[in-house]
């Protein structure tokens, strides 16, 4: 029997898995902010905009709840130090991604939104895919029960 003092996390580990906490914890209150825009916010919207955000079809919703909630729980779950935190990751990835298709490939948000609405997904799939190779290499090295 192995005890989790053997495989003690080294303190880069803790602040990356901080990091990581708080950057999912940002991607829920967004999501938040946006399940409860009200319609003052709405009328604030350009045309464009408010077109994209009525039209957004409910399984894009939900890829995004999906993708920000199993980030969280992954996050914590890295924090707590169990393996589940790399499935979890992987599901928050899928989710982001198909989130990321249909608003870069299957709408106008790029023309709407600008260069940001490109650029933040890039960094949130880099993201992503660093959080995942942060847990498989914490479950080789044992830092992940």
């Amino acid at each position: 029997m192995t005890t989790n003092a053997l495989n003690k996390p080294p303190t880069w580990f803790w602040v990356v898995a901080v990091i990581a906490l708080l950057w999912n914890l940002m991607g829920v209150s967004a999501y938040l902010f946006e399940a409860f825009t009200s319609i003052e916010q709405l009328e604030q919207m350009t045309q464009e905009q408010r077109a994209l955000f009525e039209g957004r079809p409910a399984w894009v919703t939900a890829a995004y709840a999906i993708a920000v909630f199993a980030g969280a729980i992954g996050s914590i779950a890295l924090l707590i130090r169990k393996k589940w935190a790399k499935p979890l990751l992987v599901v928050s990835l899928i989710a982001a991604i198909a989130q990321f298709i249909y608003n870069s490939f299957m709408t106008n948000t790029i023309e709407v939104m600008g260069t940001q609405a490109i650029i933040f997904p890039i960094l949130i799939l880099g993201f992503g895919l660093y959080l995942i190779f942060f847990a498989k290499k914490s479950i080789t090295k044992g830092w992940l029960t």
